[in-house]
């Protein structure tokens, strides 16, 4: 396993969603050709920032894979039992229109972000860029559009039908930074320190998709988030949860909020 410095999240390491995403694509092999009913859910926590364009020992024990640089733990992933609880779905015209007042454009700790990065360009990042349509049940609803780039295709394998499909790991990480939008980016430097996500589809090549995040809490450093990913047809094609961690902006390359905190 090898984070490829396209899939940065802060400028020398990887997104998290990304990261995590190729860590549960290796945890659970993914459905085979006839399997309807999509991937179980996968936790992954983060426990140190993930290096890029390095190479990750990766094992598994006790049902829990590890993936490890010089002997130290960077992420691990297990399946878990519990029910992930979906952000209401928000109609493809308000988020498009929501996109405009997305804080990012004005201040990102983290322009070069593969997922929501304002200094990628179409092709190369996600651009998923989540502007405020109400109030969650602790924090922010937001909302953004996205249509997954012919760049991001998976090839990895079996699940094969007559779309061209995105990545497992593209799908993950457009479940990640949405959520930090509908916390508290804009108030303090956050890094995502786990992540739950379910996979019911991956999202077709080329379709516009609809991903809205809403803020479910603050406990000290931690922010609670969560996030889903909707199709044209406003169903449901992945859903994901979120613990956010705040940190020191100069221990990861970022640019201090303009509020701080």
């Amino acid at each position: 396993m090898i984070v490829p410095r396209r899939f940065c999240g802060p400028p020398d390491s990887g997104n998290g969603g990304w990261t995590a995403g190729a860590l549960a694509a290796l945890a659970d092999a993914g459905p085979p050709s006839d399997r309807s009913d999509g991937w179980p859910a996968i936790e992954v926590s983060l426990r140190q920032p993930p290096p890029l364009d390095t190479p990750f020992a990766v094992s598994e024990d006790a049902g829990v894979t590890t993936a490890a640089v010089a002997g130290a733990a960077v992420a691990t992933a297990q399946r878990v039992e519990r029910a992930l609880t979906e952000v209401e779905p928000v109609d493809p015209a308000t988020a498009a229109a929501a996109e405009a007042s997305y804080p990012g454009h004005d201040f990102h700790p983290f322009p070069t972000c593969f997922a929501c990065g304002t200094a990628r360009e179409e092709g190369d990042g996600l651009r998923i860029f989540p502007g405020r349509v109400g109030a969650g049940p602790a924090g922010d609803l937001v909302a953004a559009t996205w249509t997954p780039h012919r760049s991001l295709h998976e090839d990895w394998h079996a699940y094969v039908d007559e779309h061209p499909r995105a990545s497992m790991t593209a799908t993950w990480a457009s479940l990640d930074c949405v959520g930090g939008w509908a916390g508290d980016l804009t108030e303090r430097l956050m890094v995502l320190g786990r992540m739950t996500a379910r996979v019911d589809t991956l999202p077709v090549i080329g379709e516009p998709h609809v991903v809205v995040g809403e803020g479910r809490g603050r406990d000290g450093r931690k922010t609670f988030t969560a996030s889903t990913l909707y199709d044209t047809d406003g169903r449901v094609v992945a859903t994901a949860e979120h613990t956010w961690i705040a940190v020191d902006p100069a221990l990861f390359g970022g640019r201090t909020p303009v509020s701080g905190s």
